[in-house]
């Protein structure tokens, strides 16, 4: 157990590089596959940098952090609309494929990191601040992610653009998107809270 705890950060990267190579190789359209998955490499880089230099996190914080990481990648393989998840929506009797939704949702769930940071670094002075911050960082990247899809599905067009932008017909996906984003970071915070109470964040 205690090495599971000690390496499971590792572990998580070694999965997320397996994934992918392994769905870099012929993905369904190239050019999306690239706009889907830098972002994440960027994030994925991000981490290990801080690692070595000291900022880690507990291990709660990296399980939530790779579920979008691995989301993400799968989404960028198929594109969002395409990727298998005819369980999900057959269950909930969703008519559109709902994939991107529940992605959207794990972007909340980098709130945890973020409120752990805060509190651990003792950045804030008030405990609220600690569950407010990352909550509008949340909503303000949702936000501006939303324009950068808008950006891009207006600049290139075609296939490539509809593809990445992933509306899939709905013209509130933007606002459905953001709603998402904010409901899975208010419940990372409140998952936060409970293992604040508990002393849990480990």
């Amino acid at each position: 157990m205690t090495l599971i705890k000690k390496y499971l950060p590792h572990v998580l990267l070694f999965c997320y590089l397996i994934l992918f190579i392994i769905l870099g190789v012929d993905p369904y359209a190239r050019d999306v596959w690239y706009v889907e998955n830098g972002p994440i490499l960027g994030i994925v880089v991000l981490l290990v940098i801080g690692w070595f230099k000291g900022l880690k996190f507990s291990n709660t914080s990296y399980i939530l952090m790779s579920f979008l990481i691995y989301m993400h990648t799968i989404g960028g393989h198929y594109t969002f609309e395409r990727v298998p998840f005819e369980w999900f929506n057959n269950f909930f009797e969703f008519e559109r494929n709902m994939y991107d939704r529940v992605a959207h949702f794990t972007v909340g769930f980098y709130a945890f990191p973020f409120a752990e940071y805060l509190l651990t670094r003792k950045l804030v002075n008030k405990k609220w601040l600690a569950y407010a911050t990352p909550l509008f960082f949340i909503i303000a990247l949702a936000a501006v992610y939303e324009m950068f899809e808008w950006w891009y599905a207006a600049t290139y067009g075609g296939e490539a653009g509809v593809a990445f932008l992933g509306s899939q017909g709905d013209i509130w996906d933007a606002q459905k998107d953001m709603l998402m984003d904010t409901l899975g970071a208010v419940s990372s915070l409140l998952l936060f809270g409970i293992y604040q109470v508990f002393g849990k964040n480990k």
